[in-house]
């Protein structure tokens, strides 16, 4: 039997397994397994992690298998699991979360029934760049950036959800990204306030997205006439996200929902 622990944000859901319990070579599908949301679990990722003296390290492997460098909210998910094992889940409560992208630090701001608010130091965008893309017969202009992972932002009004579809669709695995993309269509409503529509490499349409919610702002920033103070609004929710000279801070809620064990022996 395997202990999985299961926590979302906004909709956006994980399932947690420590590291020493599967080895890697048994991974990939053990997530395709316990992700799948009619034979399985049920997750957008599975997170495997190892516990530190400060938090934890974590290797997040997506829905259909495929690696993924970093989740601005499984980072907050796995960060609440840890402090929830240690009885430390109050305000203040600071904890670390090793990604392969770097650390990133984790700050408890408010803790309101089972929903516990981190705010969260998700580094600099990195390789920013303005590209126009012939997508499914159109000429898409886009923003690529980095966010620890890869991210492409078309900026302009949100598309209905049949053509969201199929362009996200085609972007994420687009030749121009050999690694694969994370996609957002981001609609600037205002100075403070950004709305997304969110397809994930390796996973589809997402609830939400922190890594998306970062990528979108800065995209929106640069591009789209926001601040660098906003509130990006998904289909399971609102997230803060600041930009500063120091780098980008992701403020958002996170729930653990249960601990269940898995009886398919692993292959």
């Amino acid at each position: 039997m395997l202990d999985i622990v299961k926590a979302h944000a906004y909709g956006n859901d994980f399932l947690f397994v420590d590291a020493d319990r599967v080895a890697e070579e048994s991974r990939a599908a053990l997530a395709k397994r316990v992700c799948n949301r009619h034979t399985g679990i049920g997750a957008d990722g599975l997170v495997f992690y190892t516990r530190t003296s400060d938090g934890a390290t974590m290797k997040l492997l997506n829905a259909d298998g495929s690696y993924s460098e970093v989740s601005g909210n499984g980072i907050r998910c796995l960060a609440t699991l840890i402090l929830s094992s240690q009885n430390n889940l109050e305000a203040g409560s600071q904890v670390t979360i090793h990604t392969d992208v770097g650390s990133k630090q984790l700050t408890v701001v408010d803790v309101t029934g089972p929903r516990f608010t981190f705010k969260a130091a998700m580094g600099k965008p990195e390789e920013i760049q303005l590209k126009n893309i012939d997508v499914e017969g159109e000429q898409l202009d886009v923003v690529t950036l980095r966010v620890g992972n890869p991210q492409c932002v078309v900026l302009g009004a949100l598309p209905k959800e049949e053509r969201f579809r199929r362009l996200a669709k085609a972007l994420a695995t687009h030749s121009v990204f050999p690694a694969g993309t994370n996609v957002e269509f981001a609609e600037v409503a205002s100075e403070k306030c950004i709305r997304i529509a969110i397809w994930e490499r390796g996973v589809g349409p997402t609830e939400a997205s922190g890594t998306g919610a970062c990528a979108a702002a800065v995209a929106a920033a640069l591009y789209g006439n926001a601040g660098r103070d906003v509130e990006v609004i998904a289909p399971g929710g609102t997230q803060r996200v600041v930009w500063t000279e120091g780098g980008l801070t992701l403020t958002g809620w996170t729930e653990l929902l249960h601990t269940s064990q898995w009886l398919i022996p692993i292959e």
